[in-house]
């Protein structure tokens, strides 16, 4: 039987979400890719040892994550009953809704039916009681937003889930969610943007309305898709994420322009005594309303590697400006 490291604790720091009495690890873990039908069961076990190990108590998973959909889930479920069903009240497990994950009209976005059937099924796919934090995935176009935060508030209050959340939404959306969600009477807990040292649209009035409304921010692809970190210093390796099929970083992307970038952060994080991956953590974590990184990976080594950024150093004003320089060609 797996027993969890006695000093986990005191190797991270964790923070609070927003105004709310919920504390994040600053390091968490996104059960996506590695997690679908082609991981294997021991490295994703191996995996989330490493995690706990760290004190890295936040897992995140969707509905869609695989491939194929729900296989994420699946796994997932398979190790918290062999490994982690002793220590369930140590853990935040937060999964969504919103991409598609079956057929037909009710398969995707943001109805009521959607929602609330999706939270059943992932729950059964997991074999949870329930999640504790549970999130609508992207805005719905077409859906009444009134509509889905009374789905995610219906589902809080069924005790299908602790606590309500919203990704990939703009600041105006999101302002007139946190809004709905605060007159129904279940505030929104915290809100996932891509945010990167490549990525900086949630500095375009994002991070800010998180910041007034109290409520928490935890960033995916906090190293741009493995942009940064030393895999493509020199240039596109044969096993990468790039040199496949991947739709979320194309080999075209990798251009001399972005090595020669990628090359110049990796020399600051040189000089501060951290891996290019490190800085790019402890970059996102600089804001006091970032909540948690949110991180993927392939193996524990790169877990190990990413849990080094907590309790780095300060950036200097001096190292601010040079990464701000150095990025500011090259956003994707």
């Amino acid at each position: 039987m797996y027993h969890a490291n006695d000093k986990r604790y005191k190797s991270m720091n964790y923070r609070r979400s927003g105004r709310s009495g919920l504390k994040l690890p600053e390091i968490s873990l996104g059960l996506w890719h590695n997690f679908g039908a082609y991981a294997t069961e021991e490295n994703a076990r191996d995996m989330l040892r490493t995690a706990f190990d760290l004190g890295i108590t936040h897992f995140d998973i969707a509905n869609n994550y695989g491939p194929p959909p729900g296989a994420a889930e699946i796994m997932f479920g398979r190790i918290m009953r062999s490994d982690f069903a002793h220590y369930r009240d140590e853990l935040i497990i937060s999964s969504k809704a919103g991409y598609l994950m079956w057929e037909g009209p009710y398969g995707e976005w943001g109805s009521r039916k959607h929602l609330i059937a999706s939270c059943d099924a992932s729950l059964r796919r997991t074999g949870l009681d329930y999640f504790d934090i549970f999130y609508h995935h992207r805005p719905d176009p077409d859906t009444p937003l009134e509509e889905t935060m009374s789905a995610l508030d219906a589902i809080i209050r069924s005790g299908k889930a602790q606590y309500a959340a919203l990704s990939n939404y703009n600041p105006e959306e999101a302002k007139e969610a946190f809004k709905l969600l605060r007159e129904l009477g279940t505030p929104c807990l915290i809100h996932q943007p891509k945010y990167s040292m490549l990525c900086r649209e949630p500095e375009d009035g994002l991070i800010d309305a998180c910041e007034k409304a109290g409520v928490g921010v935890i960033c995916f692809s906090p190293m741009a898709g493995g942009l940064l970190t030393n895999r493509y210093l020199n240039g596109i390796p044969g096993n990468s994420r790039a040199a496949g099929d991947s739709p979320f970083l194309q080999s075209e992307q990798i251009t001399q322009k972005l090595l020669s970038v990628l090359k110049g952060l990796n020399d600051i994080a040189s000089e501060r005594g951290q891996t290019l991956s490190q800085m790019a953590l402890s970059w996102v974590l600089r804001h006091d309303a970032i909540t948690s990184a949110l991180i993927g990976a392939s193996n524990s080594a790169q877990i190990i590697d990413c849990s080094k950024a907590v309790g780095a150093a300060r950036f200097t004003d001096d190292e601010l400006k040079k990464i701000d320089k150095l990025v500011e060609t090259v956003q994707i």
